[in-house]
């Protein structure tokens, strides 16, 4: 079992920056991959980016190639994404997901999930 908790969300005005982070406990050491998901108000949950837990490779969602970069910390356990140009359009919930298996791909699937993190995007 991993544990997924997530913070940094917030308000800020389009141009503006965030970083989110996600502290992962549990039976971290079984991770292969961590990715970041969004979810706006009556829509789909989208990809957002992931990363490999081992070598730190990296994929983003077109939409946010550019303005966002996730990162993780083996030894904090934990990953983060830092969102630079908000747009309103990036206004959405914000969760976290951990991959203990090596199938699939890094858009999914995932096996756990945190509770999610509301940003909100001004214009």
């Amino acid at each position: 079992q991993v544990e997924l908790v997530e913070s940094g969300g917030g308000m800020v005005q389009a141009g503006g920056s965030l970083r989110l982070s996600c502290a992962a406990s549990g039976r971290t050491f079984r991770t292969y991959r961590m990715g970041w998901f969004r979810q706006a108000p009556g829509k789909e949950r989208e990809f957002v980016a992931a990363i490999t837990w081992s070598g730190g490779s990296t994929v983003y969602a077109d939409s946010v190639k550019g303005r966002f970069t996730i990162s993780r910390d083996r030894a904090k356990n934990s990953v983060y994404l830092r969102m630079n140009s908000l747009k309103p359009e990036d206004t959405a919930v914000y969760s976290c997901a951990a991959r203990t298996g090596m199938t699939g791909g890094m858009t999914g699937p995932y096996d756990y999930w945190g509770q999610g993190t509301q940003v909100t995007v001004s214009s």
